[in-house]
């Protein structure tokens, strides 16, 4: 009996040094259960970051199982997927952009992360709009500008295929974005947004812009106010398409591009000597609100815009 107790004990003590303990790597020999803090299995996680201030910020990061449960070396994937960050409107919270935009199917489909973050009390400070974020000064360039740097530094996603999209205040702040961070974004999606920012990028950003005739909220030829303090109105979106195309020394776009909705017309300049290509979609008779068709029509344009140079 007694052998019996010390087989089974040496046994258990053989399994136990073969246990994982938290942080080393996963199942399948390589993949960590984190990477810079991040959890790596597939699915989404919600996520806190200190970002300087009193408090901190929140995102969700959806994880597809293709990044999971691919190839990875030294903790990171062997080749490092896009990177999608989407920004609610205002008014809205990192979890109903989730659940409007569908971007966590396309994200198991193709293989790229999506991030949505919290605005600040449910607003961005995209320039001059909107409401607490705006009148707080609150720092969300900042705050997405740390937010990418944290993902791809862990190595969780390639820095040259970093995306911004958002809609109403969430697209004018993916403007903002491509305004003042150039060298962190490939290209912006804007649905539903206006360009009230200053804008001075050193280098162009590829942009597909999304826009309803009948947008009441942000006019498609512009007018409404800003915001509830700013009674100027929005300019109209032609001012934002002209804006980008001219930075990047674009004609007018004149290409058609399929689009996947009935009533989505998209035209495009074409890429430039640098890559860059900006496409407008106007949707007749669209109101304030996110197509259908935007999120696998944005997809397919960042993932043919990569950022070039360093």
């Amino acid at each position: 009996m007694r052998r019996i107790l010390l087989v089974v004990l040496a046994v258990t003590l053989v399994l136990a040094g073969c246990t994982e303990k938290p942080g080393e790597k996963g199942g399948d020999g390589k993949r960590p259960a984190e990477a810079n803090g991040i959890p790596t299995s597939a699915g989404t996680h919600k996520q806190k970051m200190d970002v300087g201030t009193f408090g901190h910020r929140e995102f969700l990061l959806h994880v597809p199982s293709k990044v999971s449960g691919g190839d990875w070396e030294d903790g990171k994937p062997a080749d490092p997927p896009a990177l999608v960050i989407a920004l609610h409107g205002g008014l809205a919270t990192m979890g109903k952009m989730q659940d409007l935009t569908g971007f966590d199917k396309l994200s198991d489909e193709h293989g790229f992360l999506v991030a949505y973050p919290d605005g600040f009390m449910t607003t961005w400070n995209a320039g001059d709009c909107c409401g607490a974020a705006k009148v707080g000064n609150i720092d969300d360039v900042g705050f997405l500008t740390k937010l990418i740097d944290k993902i791809t530094g862990a190595g969780l996603a390639d820095p040259k295929r970093v995306y911004v999209t958002g809609f109403s205040n969430g697209a004018g702040m993916a403007y903002r974005m491509a305004c003042e961070k150039p060298d962190k974004v490939a290209a912006i999606g804007v649905v539903e947004g206006a360009l009230v920012t200053h804008c001075d990028p050193g280098r162009p950003v590829s942009a597909m812009i999304f826009h309803g005739t009948a947008d009441g909220s942000v006019p498609f030829n512009g007018g409404g106010h800003r915001d509830f303090n700013d009674r100027r109105p929005f300019p109209p979106v032609s001012k934002a398409v002209d804006f980008w195309r001219k930075v990047a020394g674009l004609p007018a776009p004149t290409e058609r591009v399929k689009a996947l909705g009935d009533t989505t017309s998209c035209e495009s300049t074409g890429k430039g000597d640098q890559g860059v290509a900006v496409t407008f979609c106007k949707i007749q008779g669209g109101t304030h609100q996110w197509p259908d068709e935007a999120a696998p029509m944005l997809w397919n344009f960042f993932s043919s815009h990569p950022r070039n140079g360093t």
